[in-house]
C-alpha cells in the first residue's frame, strides 16, 4: 500500500462531490456494447468511498420500470469480467448493475491512517493515509453489495419491488449473506458458491494464525496485505480475521422469502459442495432449486458452461422477478 499525503478543505468536499459524480456518468471506456443494449458508467458511494459501476439496460425497454439484477464478482475478480453475463440479462429485459468492490478494479480505495492522528492546520485537515487495495474482506464486500442495492433502488428505471442478486464463486456465498439481511432481494442466483469462511479457524494451527493476525492488526503491529498479494492460486490476500464471522451457510434460514437458485460444478475442486451449496439447499426453506452442471470443474462455469449458466439464471429471474403471464 502506498502512503498518500492528503491536504483538503472540508468545505470543498461537499461542494465538489456532486459534480464529480455527474462527470463519470458516461459510457465505459474501451468497451462497446451491442446495439440493442444501453451501457453507462456510474458511481456508487459505499461507506464514503466511490465504487465504479456499469449499468446495463435494453435499448428499447418494454416498460418504464424494469426488474433489476445486481451482480457481484468473486475472489480477485473485477466487474469488467461480468459484461457477457450482464449483456445477456439486459437483453432479457433487466436493468443490470455490475460494480467493483472498494479497492478493486476502477473503484477507489478505503483509506486508513498511516501515521499520527490528523491535524487541523490553517483550516486544513492534514493526514498521512494508506490505501486498502486489492485485499479480500467478505464483510466489506457484502456491505458493498448492500449499498449497491440501496443505490439502484433509487434509479428511475429500477422496479424496487423486483430486485434480484447474482454472485459467483466467493460472491456465490455473498448473495446468501445479503439476501438474509435485505428483504428487497426477491431472488438470487448463486453459482459455484463458497458458503463458509470458518476454514480460517478450522484447526488449531489456522485458528492460532487467524487470531494472531487480528491481534497484531488491532495493536498496529501489522498493516493490511499488499495489493494483489497471492493467496495460494488466488489473487488478493484475505483480511483473515474477518472470515470466522462470515458463514452464509448459517444465514440461509433467513432467506425463506427469497427464491434461491444454486448452481454447482459436478467436479468442483476448490471445496466440497456437500459443505457449501448442497448443504445450503438442504437447509433452505421456501422456493429453492439446485442444479448440477455435469462434467465441469469450478472455472468451467465461466468457460464451457457459461451459456448454460446464463440460460438457467435468466429462466430463474424470469420466473421470480417478472409478472406471471395471464
Amino acid at each position: 500500500m502506498r502512503p498518500l499525503r492528503i491536504r483538503m478543505l472540508l468545505t470543498l468536499i461537499v461542494v465538489l462531490a456532486p459534480g464529480a459524480l455527474r462527470a463519470r456518468a458516461d459510457k465505459p471506456s474501451g468497451f462497446k456494447a451491442p446495439d440493442d443494449v444501453a451501457v453507462r458508467s456510474a458511481d456508487i458511494i459505499s461507506e464514503g468511498t466511490r465504487m465504479s459501476a456499469e449499468v446495463f439496460a435494453p435499448k428499447d425497454p418494454p416498460t418504464e420500470k424494469l426488474p433489476t439484477i445486481v451482480m457481484s464478482h468473486g475472489w480477485g475478480g473485477t466487474a469488467s469480467a461480468l459484461r457477457p453475463d450482464a449483456i445477456v440479462f439486459a437483453r432479457a429485459g433487466y436493468l443490470v448493475v455490475a460494480f467493483d468492490y472498494r479497492g478493486w478494479g476502477k473503484s477507489d480505495s478505503r483509506l486508513v491512517l498511516a501515521g499520527s492522528r490528523p491535524e487541523l492546520k490553517d483550516g486544513k485537515l492534514v493526514a498521512e493515509v494508506k490505501e486498502v487495495r486489492e485485499v479480500v474482506d467478505p464483510i466489506d464486500q457484502t456491505t458493498d453489495i448492500l449499498n449497491a442495492i440501496h443505490w439502484v433502488a433509487g434509479e428511475p428505471q429500477c422496479d424496487a419491488g423486483r430486485i434480484g442478486i447474482w454472485g459467483s464463486s466467493f460472491s456465490g456465498g455473498h448473495v446468501v449473506y445479503v439476501a438474509a439481511r435485505d428483504r428487497r432481494v426477491k431472488a438470487f442466483v448463486s453459482q459455484v458458491g463458497s458458503m463458509d469462511g470458518r476454514w480460517a479457524v478450522a484447526n488449531p494451527q489456522m485458528r492460532a494464525y487467524t487470531f494472531a493476525q487480528g491481534i497484531a492488526r488491532t495493536h498496529g503491529k501489522v498493516g493490511y496485505p499488499q495489493p494483489r498479494e497471492k493467496f495460494g492460486t488466488l489473487t488478493g490476500a484475505p483480511v483473515i480475521e474477518k472470515f470466522p464471522a462470515f458463514a452464509p451457510i448459517e444465514d440461509i434460514g433467513r432467506c425463506k422469502d427469497c427464491a434461491k437458485l444454486f448452481m454447482i460444478a459436478e467436479n468442483e475442486e476448490l471445496f466440497d459442495n456437500k459443505d457449501h451449496a448442497i448443504l445450503a439447499h438442504e437447509r433452505a426453506t421456501g422456493v429453492k432449486k439446485l442444479i448440477t452442471i455435469p462434467g465441469i470443474k469450478h472455472y468451467g462455469i465461466y468457460n464451457e458452461a457459461r451459456e448454460r449458466a446464463q440460460k438457467e439464471a435468466v429462466a430463474w429471474f424470469d420466473e421470480h422477478l417478472k409478472p406471471a403471464h395471464p
